[in-house]
């Protein structure tokens, strides 16, 4: 457990140069040093430690999003996504966006969607870590300021149609892993018995759990192979 009353998150940076400065300083470093700078407890159990090492990043580098639908780094326009890889650099599991419109909403276009807004500027933050790794051994891998390419873009545009139109179908419940080339909807949920309202094969409103939009690993291993020299 993080003593969460004791965190101190730094001003929001004012500058792409500015964020990428301070994500720069922290390569290298394993999680419990940067904890240990912020007055940070390190959580000694792994199954505690789900989204510990993303929300102290997000603290050391000053987003300010919290929990809203933008970007970490509100005056800037840039998102963050921390990325656990293995000591080949290559992504350990998928990369969660944003939470899925259950109901449809407006959000039936590519640009202005969550997801689109999300990805348009993603500062990545590796993290080095396996199985075996205690949360504060993690180490911070290098930094990379990215924006998709017209072919990436292309790609997670068809990928978000197809998704979308089947949720505004009333189809949530047959959407499966094979959906999808880069990315994908998959449940989210720390609880099991959370339910939100979704559309029914009908068109009716019903209790569902909640989902998420996922990057697939080889979409991030995509990336990564091309900023970095895996």
């Amino acid at each position: 457990m993080t003593d969460t009353h004791r965190w101190r998150p730094n001003p929001p940076p004012r500058s792409e140069d500015e964020l990428l400065a301070r994500a720069t300083e922290m390569a290298g470093q394993c999680l419990a040093t940067l904890a240990d700078g912020q007055g940070v407890t390190v959580p000694t159990d792994s199954r505690r430690a789900k989204g510990w090492a993303g929300q102290l990043i997000e603290a050391y580098l000053g987003a300010t999003a919290g929990s809203l639908s933008e970007p970490d780094f509100q005056l800037i326009g840039v998102e963050l996504k921390t990325i656990p890889v293995n000591s080949n650099g290559e992504p350990r599991e998928s990369t969660y966006v944003c939470t899925v419109p259950l109901m449809g909403g407006s959000s039936l276009r590519w640009h202005g969607s969550n997801v689109q807004r999300k990805l348009a500027r993603v500062l990545w933050v590796p993290v080095v870590s396996d199985d075996a790794s205690a949360p504060g051994d993690r180490v911070l891998g290098w930094p990379l300021l990215w924006s998709p390419s017209p072919e990436q873009e292309s790609a997670l545009e068809a990928d978000w149609q197809e998704l979308m139109d089947m949720v505004c179908l009333g189809e949530l419940e047959s959407i499966s892993a094979h959906h999808g080339t880069c990315l994908q909807i998959r449940p989210k949920a720390a609880d099991s018995r959370a339910r939100r309202w979704g559309i029914g094969e009908s068109g009716e409103h019903v209790r569902t759990l909640p989902r998420g939009f996922y990057l697939r690993p080889r979409f991030t291993r995509g990336i990564l192979e091309k900023h970095y020299a895996l």
